[in-house]
């Protein structure tokens, strides 16, 4: 069972995963809707997000994950390349790879499907080794 001081250090992680993931979809050029449909947050905590108004944020395991999913796309996407515009370009840029068919990363996983974040982080990750 978890006390109060790790409650709320978990909330407060959570709101700095949530910040974070809001930032890197907001630079990733992401409409409103994608972002939502990714997070599977509402449309008003993807708001206070953007805010940074997250004082009361509570979030399930399901969306903990897709934070996590995304952050770790990022931090791939960081290590592949040193140059901003790849770095934040990238799920931008059609992929001509099987599973992408010419789509985006960032149209594959903008419907907010779980299989299609995680496919996506596979692959992304595949790029640089997958040596975490």
């Amino acid at each position: 069972m978890q006390t109060a001081n790790e409650l709320v250090t978990d909330k407060s992680a959570a709101a700095v995963g949530l910040k974070a993931a809001v930032r890197i979809l907001d630079k990733w050029q992401a409409k409103g809707e994608q972002g939502e449909a990714i997070l599977r947050v509402s449309h008003t905590t993807y708001a206070r997000a953007r805010r940074g108004d997250l004082a009361e944020i509570k979030l399930d395991a399901d969306q903990l994950a897709r934070i996590s999913y995304l952050l770790n796309i990022h931090a791939a996407l960081r290590t592949l390349f040193e140059n901003p515009e790849n770095v934040y370009g990238f799920v931008t840029m059609a992929n001509h790879n099987p599973y992408f068919n010419g789509r985006t990363p960032l149209e594959v996983i903008g419907g907010g499907d779980f299989a299609a974040l995680y496919e996506t982080f596979k692959r992304i990750d595949s790029l640089r080794g997958a040596q975490w």
